[in-house]
């Protein structure tokens, strides 16, 4: 008894919120009228059925709760739902059928000017844009499933999108089939973590401006360029996947001018370049798995203060590629399976340091036809001649502590 006039005192909205009801032979048939005699903290359920309905408004602060996931058409019309209020929640719908604009960012969910927002646990299919948000805060999207049909870039929008936002946290959703699987810009203290973004024209994961966020557990496959990292600061990235993103011009994660980020605990496998880097500094690369890819990593100019530890570089074609003659970053305890260096006392650590980059790399990226030798006898003369007496190599990118055993 006590517990319940508690909870009144401090939720008063408990003592007059109501449901409203939407079926097929309900009082209520359209979930846009349902909506509109709702009070602000009621829940609206809607039986399971098909509700052809778009640009429907929610302005006021309800639950708007799916049973056996009824499916709401747009019909191809345009947007198919619009939050403008805060603490609105979402859960349990099957959305199709966005409508197509080059000029309007139609969306099956879009979230404008909201805090305190919930949507999840929703399928989102032949969408334009999946959940669009601006100009947000403090907002959940949580296990939901974004699919398209995209197949140029020019055609789509992206999965989860959002703009001038921040205190998101979007986790366990999967996208595919659209432009971006997610993208945000000017979105700051964020949490993206345990999504599954696979398929999408270009990138898995799209974000600029953004800082002070944290990407953790998910998974970027078979993408057009995998991650793509912009002009943002205090980022974490941890025990990621990026697999498969294959292509001429395609890599598992771009950092573009980043700084004082974390990289760790990732795996990057089977990917062009594994990592490309240009204009960051200031950044750790910890215990991160390399495997199978192109290029491992590749540095450009404008890279400084970075710290490569403890990491595993297994069976690339290249480690290493850097592009300037001067190092001003670390290598140091790191794996490397093509080191041929001994271990006389046992210790674990090579007697011999490790120079990752190789000159047959420098050529590859002056002339790439030339990659058509990488087995060739004349590429390994050529990278002992380099390793003896480098010119075109720098000298002080070395491993001083290689690691003789693949790091657990």
């Amino acid at each position: 008894m006590i517990i319940a006039v508690f909870m009144l005192l401090i939720n008063p909205f408990v003592l007059h919120a109501q449901s409203v009801k939407v079926c097929g032979s309900c009082s209520l048939t359209s979930i846009s009228e349902a909506i509109s005699v709702a009070n602000a903290h009621d829940t609206v359920y809607v039986n399971e059925g098909e509700y052809f309905e778009f640009d429907i408004l929610i302005d006021k602060p309800i639950t708007l709760k799916g049973l056996h996931y009824p499916v709401i058409d747009g019909q191809q019309k345009g947007s198919i739902l619009k939050i403008a209020a805060d603490s609105v929640s979402i859960f349990g719908f099957k959305f199709r059928n966005v409508g197509f604009s080059h000029i309007d960012e139609f969306a099956a969910i879009h979230v404008s000017n909201s805090q305190h927002f919930h949507v999840e646990d929703n399928s989102l299919e032949a969408v334009f844009f999946g959940i669009l948000i601006e100009r947000a805060r403090y907002g959940t999207i949580n296990n939901n499933t974004v699919s398209g049909d995209a197949n140029k870039e020019f055609y789509s929008g992206n999965g989860v999108h959002a703009w001038h936002s921040s205190n998101l946290f979007i986790s366990g959703n999967r996208l595919e089939g659209v432009r971006d699987g997610i993208y945000l810009e000017f979105v700051d203290s964020s949490q993206v973590v345990d999504n599954v973004s696979q398929h999408n024209i270009r990138y898995g994961l799209h974000f600029m401006f953004s800082n002070h966020n944290d990407y953790e557990q998910n998974e970027f496959i078979n993408n057009g360029a995998g991650v793509a990292v912009m002009f943002s600061k205090f980022i974490k990235m941890k025990e990621n996947r990026f697999y498969q993103n294959w292509g001429t011009s395609s890599f598992g994660l771009l950092l573009k001018e980043i700084y004082d980020a974390e990289i760790t605990g990732n795996i990057f496998e089977e990917n062009t370049i594994g990592i490309q880097v240009d204009g960051s500094s200031r950044l750790n690369y910890t215990a991160n798995d390399f495997i199978g890819n192109g290029w491992a990593v590749k540095i450009a100019g404008g890279c400084y203060s970075n710290v490569f530890t403890g990491n595993n570089f297994t069976v690339n074609s290249f480690d290493i590629s850097y592009k300037s003659k001067i190092n001003d970053n670390k290598f140091e305890g790191n794996y490397w399976s093509s080191y041929s260096g001994y271990d006389l006392n046992k210790d674990g650590i090579g007697d011999v340091p490790y120079y990752p980059v190789k000159l047959f790399s420098h050529i590859v990226n002056q002339s790439p036809e030339s990659i058509v030798l990488i087995r060739s006898l004349l590429i390994d003369i050529l990278n002992f001649s380099e390793k003896v007496a480098p010119v075109f190599t720098p000298v002080d990118l070395v491993d001083q502590k290689p690691k003789m055993r693949l790091i657990k």
